[in-house]
């Protein structure tokens, strides 16, 4: 799953960086608001983090830029402006969250969770198909109750795939939700992934719509 991260403050934001992709996030980093911008036009993010105190464009700029072209993105203000006149502003100015600084990094994880879910249109905290149960706030994976070992890129390209297990995904868009700035595929390592998911989870877990994509299989 890809975030965006909007933070001009080079320590806080690496270490907010780092948080993020350790719970299996693809993450790009930005540090002032026009490149926020621009992200966001030219990309497609599950959920925003955003700074509102920011070099060339302020952030209420940004998230008011955003909401302005009718873009539903989930965004999460992380900021240092705490007042309940500033929450009030940020909540009314079209964000989904408000977290203020200093905060505890698994508050943001799992607050994180929460937004994308809800994005998703799911409001249970964990996601079963086919016998298999995936818990994004553990990152545990079972098969009919056993545990199921997977590498950080099967485990974020299963979360994609259950997250939006009532949609078909074409390649674009799991590559897109799988990989950040310079972290660009090869041509093949998607269906890779997609054949070692098969493996562990059953062949038909995941089916392949020629031409157009990959959608979860008919559920057991």
């Amino acid at each position: 799953m890809r975030l965006l991260l909007v933070e001009d403050d080079a320590l806080l934001g690496d270490g907010i960086h780092a948080g993020l992709r350790m719970a299996d996030y693809a993450v790009d980093w930005v540090r002032d608001g026009e490149a926020a911008r621009l992200a966001l036009l030219d990309h497609h993010y599950a959920a925003c983090v955003l700074d509102l105190g920011l070099p060339k464009q302020d952030g209420l700029a940004v998230l008011k830029d955003l909401r302005g072209r009718g873009d539903p993105l989930p965004v999460l203000i992380l900021t240092a402006r705490d007042t309940p006149a500033d929450k009030i502003t940020g909540l009314d100015a079209g964000a989904d969250d408000y977290l203020t600084k200093p905060f505890d990094l698994g508050e943001l994880q799992a607050r994180m969770r929460a937004l994308t879910r809800r994005a998703a249109g799911s409001a249970a905290p964990t996601f079963e198909h086919a016998g298999v149960v995936l818990e994004p706030a553990s990152k545990r994976v079972t098969r009919h109750g056993q545990p199921v070992a997977l590498s950080a890129r099967e485990y974020a390209l299963l979360h994609d795939l259950m997250l939006h297990r009532n949609q078909l995904r074409s390649r674009g868009q799991l590559e897109e939700s799988l990989y950040a700035w310079g972290e660009e595929a090869e041509s093949n390592t998607l269906e890779v992934y997609i054949h070692h998911l098969r493996k562990k989870l059953g062949h038909d877990f995941i089916r392949t719509v020629r031409g157009l994509g990959y959608q979860l299989g008919d559920a057991d």
